[in-house]
């Protein structure tokens, strides 16, 4: 029997029963949409957050008070305990280091904002005007902070995107006077629509001058301090020496923690990474639970077309093609199942992106790959006790049986 002849027996074979044939395939189409779907969730969640940090700049390096107890960055230690705070004199100085460009302090804190009778609580950002270069903020109106002593802060503010459109609609907001707290601003800039990042919202923060937000709060310290480093290379220059110099200046007690983006997108990567490969490899069970079904199904088949393979036998046919026919036909019901799968899958990580435009939920090439072969290979091994089994039959016998 030619290969093409074992195909077409094959197909006839699938196609005399297409109830059988139609389960075969969804139970195998389930497992591979598994896991496309859950490696494209796994996968878009690490790319999220990559791209997250990137929107800071790439020669970012962030001070945080207080020291971390383990190496490198810990999601866990983002809030630290605090021996001694940041100052506005530790920020200044961070400016005058050989491998520092930019240096922006930052405090948070929130208050009510109002203007036109309109009243809102929105989070304050003090800063200066070095943060908008270091954060890569760009302005649909107006300008941002002005330089200036860092210590004198004119009553100036700009405003996220959704502050401006609540507090003037239509109107024009450049110019306008609100007032924070107890304390008149006049806005000079509004900010252009970013949404979320790192868990702020540039669209719903006020961005004032650093040393009126350290009066408004009552407060000396930062939140945290903001640098970019003179090029790409000099990141881990400027972690050292940063860190060096605040040690120098705290007595010799390193009581703050540094550090850059690389070290927190190398975590969460890894993190990431992590739960991407458990998810398809718990997606994967599925395949295997096809994989018996098919050769369950196989093996039903097998003693429900004795007579036909007795009759083939008779006619000729060896062992070996027999074993190659119903072989083929596993791997064709295999091969279909993952085809239906491929494509449940990639509308299913469709329909996410569509709900989350923001999560870039595609599946990566290696789970693509990974599941179609896995439910051929799957297919193939569960597929290879049937055929031997139809292969070792007596013609005599199985004749005797139609």
């Amino acid at each position: 029997m030619k290969a093409a002849d074992i195909v077409r027996f094959a197909t006839g074979a699938a196609t005399g029963y297409p109830l059988r044939t139609a389960l075969l395939i969804l139970a195998m189409s389930i497992g591979v949409a598994a896991v496309v779907t859950l490696t494209a969730l796994g996968d878009g969640a690490r790319r999220y957050v990559i791209n997250e940090f990137s929107a800071l700049g790439s020669n970012l390096v962030v001070v945080l008070p207080g020291r971390s107890e383990t190496r490198g960055f810990n999601p866990a230690n983002a809030i630290t305990g605090t021996p001694r705070d940041l100052t506005i004199d530790d920020a200044q100085s961070l400016g005058r280091l050989p491998a520092v460009r930019r240096v922006a302090p930052l405090i948070i804190g929130t208050s009510e904002i109002s203007a036109g009778g309109k009243l809102r609580e929105v989070m304050i950002a003090g800063t200066t005007s070095e943060y908008a270069e270091v954060r890569r903020l760009a302005l649909a109106q107006g300008r941002f902070l002005p330089e200036e002593d860092w210590r004198r802060g004119s009553p100036y503010v700009v405003l996220g995107a959704t502050v401006r459109n609540d507090l003037f609609g239509s109107e024009p907001a450049i110019g306008k006077l609100v007032r924070l707290g107890d304390r008149r601003f006049r806005v000079i800039g509004v900010i252009n629509p970013v949404g979320t990042g790192l868990g702020m919202n540039s669209d719903e923060i006020v961005i004032v001058p650093v040393s009126l937000a350290q009066a408004m709060f009552n407060s000396n310290t930062l939140f945290r301090i903001l640098i970019e480093a003179r090029h790409r290379d000099a990141v881990e220059p400027a972690k050292a020496q940063v860190l060096k110099h605040l040690t120098e200046r705290h007595e010799g007690e390193e009581d703050v923690t540094v550090i850059t983006q690389d070290a927190v997108l190398a975590t969460f990567d890894r993190l990431l990474g992590a739960l991407t490969f458990g998810v398809a490899g718990i997606a994967a069970i599925s395949l295997a639970v096809a994989g018996i079904l098919v050769m369950n199904v196989m093996l039903v088949a097998v003693t429900q077309r004795t007579g036909e393979i007795g009759l083939l036998k008779a006619l000729g046919a060896t062992a070996d093609t027999i074993r190659n026919a119903f072989l083929a036909e596993a791997v064709m019901l295999s091969l279909a199942g993952a085809v239906v799968g491929y494509g449940l899958g990639q509308l299913g990580s469709a329909i996410i992106r569509q709900l989350y435009p923001a999560f870039p939920a595609y599946p990566p090439a290696w789970a693509v790959i990974a599941g179609l072969a896995t439910a051929l290979v799957t297919g193939i091994l569960f597929g290879v006790m049937p055929a031997r089994r139809a292969a070792r039959l007596d013609p005599v016998q199985a004749l005797a049986k139609r």
